[in-house]
């Protein structure tokens, strides 16, 4: 099981622009976490950063910037609920 972290900065705040880049992070097909504004976490066994990446790129505008990068979780540290650490450490 792979984690990429998302994350991304959208030039257009208006509502629509980050539903339309949340519903495809979902329909990546991959558990996913979202406890941090900006910052996504996926596992997936079957994607790479490439084609994660592909997915989102079509709801991604000019201007905008997009950061999709495997990650390494047995090393971690922060302040965050239980149940994102939960998660985190689980390798479903």
């Amino acid at each position: 099981m792979k984690k990429y972290l998302i994350t991304y900065d959208l030039k257009d705040s208006s509502l629509n622009t980050y539903i339309e880049l949340h519903k495809a992070i979902k329909a990546s097909g991959a558990s996913w976490w979202h406890y941090l504004e900006s910052t996504w976490i996926i596992k997936t066994t079957q994607l790479s950063a490439n084609e994660i990446s592909s997915k989102l790129v079509p709801h991604i505008k000019q201007g905008d910037r997009l950061l999709v990068i495997e990650i390494d979780t047995s090393n971690k540290q922060g302040w965050l609920p239980k149940d994102a650490w939960d998660w985190l450490n689980t390798s479903l």
